[in-house]
């Protein structure tokens, strides 16, 4: 019998004596989906209920819809990232049992911070709670050994650049809208010239993260970049035309609908109850009000600017479009940060080893779709009146470029393995597109309360993972 053989069999384990452990470590990730769809997922549609687009039901639809979608076609490398990339596996080589248990601190960890945090309608990062459980469980069994803090470093920077560049994409995305559509003599015109552009690049953009060096599940990693530019501007040509055939005469319609009978207060935004003749008077005095102010005051939105229901309601049409970007977006990253303790837990169980060499099955990905749309259909609306109504004055066009800008930022750390928060890029969004818009700006008392609960997140998810393990320890190792 080789050395490689008599490794083996030392670091095997008997499964009847952790079976406990699979079942308890099912059970968990299930309340840590559910707790990420009552927190993270309500986040991803906030806006879109607080600008009055959808309805919290309608909301919760396409979340269940595009989550899934997302978690399928673009998730699988921010789940291996998580999986071995905040802890030196090779410390557990020979243990591979501790590994499998530590999953089960982990689990239990960021599951009880996230339900807290929701009842405290706190809307808290799943990536945070899990790098913060992860160590927990770790520094119980190995002390500070074989904690990537490089790794960790990178995380924990991307969780300040992440608000930062997505509050940086979406303001400059709201500032083109003001100037291309809103600030134009017939804005609903101008906004309907450039709706096909928008859902080209859109859904062009979704392509490029699908495909570039996609799931391997589904086989899309051995696509040529050739084929996957192709792919994306055939899929970006298509909506084009959707946008241009199929969209445009049903806005028309609705626009011409709302012009021939009196404005229902459907929306959040008092510009939505204003008249358009008032719109016409004000644009004359922004234009005086810009000629006199210089640079910054025709680069920046004039905010007693009044934007008419026509305008409104197209911009409504088009929110609802990017809150589906929004969810595909959030399914890619924070899917499969919930479901990546599962995933190691299940492939430590079957292969009695700490490599964990094997892609991430699918049906584990779809566990964890489930259980967040079940968190998010019975617990969403805690936290989804915090980002989408109570911190800064959104309506449809501001909430459409806010959305956009944090899916863009989300969906391209996920390609690139960096689990970034979803969260901070919501936050970060609202707040620098309110900062530049809101006549009321962003109400800076409850982002404070936001940004304490990211800070104690990690110690405290660590903490009560670390407290998991120790009795873990005491009791079955």
């Amino acid at each position: 019998m080789d050395t490689t053989t008599l490794l083996d069999l030392a670091s095997s384990f008997d499964r009847s004596t952790v079976l406990w452990a699979l079942i308890v470590g099912i059970i968990l990730a299930f309340i840590l989906g559910a707790g990420m769809g009552a927190n993270d997922v309500s986040n991803a549609f906030g806006t879109s209920v607080g600008s009055g687009v959808v309805t919290i039901i309608q909301a919760y639809i396409l979340a269940s819809i595009f989550e899934t979608l997302g978690s399928v076609l673009v998730g699988w490398s921010v789940t291996d990232t998580m999986r071995k990339g905040v802890v030196d596996i090779d410390n557990y080589k020979d243990s591979p049992k501790e590994l499998l248990l530590g999953q089960v601190a982990i689990l239990g960890g960021c599951a009880s911070w996230l339900m807290i945090a929701t009842a405290l309608h706190m809307p808290v990062s799943t990536t945070h709670s899990l790098v913060g459980a992860t160590i927990g469980f770790s520094v119980v069994l190995r002390g500070f050994e074989g904690i990537r803090w490089w790794a960790i470093a990178k995380i924990v920077a991307s969780w300040f650049v992440s608000p930062v560049l997505s509050g940086t994409i979406s303001s400059v995305i709201y500032l083109l809208v003001d100037h291309i559509v809103l600030r134009n003599k017939n804005p609903v015109k101008r906004g309907l010239f450039v709706l096909p552009f928008i859902y080209f690049i859109c859904l062009a953009f979704n392509a490029v993260m699908i495909f570039w060096d996609g799931s391997q599940l589904l086989h899309f990693n051995e696509l040529p970049w050739w084929a996957i530019v192709i792919i994306a501007l055939g899929v970006g040509f298509i909506a084009a035309l959707f946008a241009q055939f199929i969209m445009k005469p049903r806005i028309r319609s609705k626009i011409q609908d709302i012009q021939e009978e009196s404005s229902p207060r459907g929306f959040s935004d008092i510009e939505t109850q204003r008249s358009a003749s008032t719109i016409s008077n004000k644009s004359l005095k922004i234009e005086e009000d810009e000629n006199a102010g210089g640079f910054f005051n025709w680069l920046l939105p004039n905010r007693q600017r009044v934007d008419d229901r026509s305008t409104t309601q197209l911009f409504a049409t088009i929110q609802v479009f990017t809150a589906c970007f929004a969810g595909f977006a959030h399914g890619a990253q924070d899917v499969s940060n919930a479901v990546a303790p599962l995933a190691a837990l299940i492939s430590i169980y079957k292969t009695q080893s700490a490599e964990q060499n094997e892609a991430v099955p699918i049906y584990v990905l779809l566990y964890g779709v489930l259980a967040i749309c079940v968190g998010l259909w019975s617990l969403g609306h805690y936290v989804i009146k915090t980002v989408g109504q109570k911190m800064s004055e959104i309506n449809p066009a501001s909430g459409f470029c806010i959305e956009f800008g944090a899916a863009m930022t989300a969906l391209i750390a996920s390609k690139v393995g960096l689990p970034i928060s979803t969260t901070h890029c919501l936050v970060g969004s609202v707040v620098a597109v309110g900062c530049i818009r809101s006549g009321e700006g962003v109400k800076w008392g409850i982002f404070r309360n936001i940004v304490i609960s990211w800070l104690v997140t990690v110690p405290v998810a660590g903490l009560i993972s670390a407290a998991i393990m120790q009795i873990i320890k005491w009791t079955a190792l």
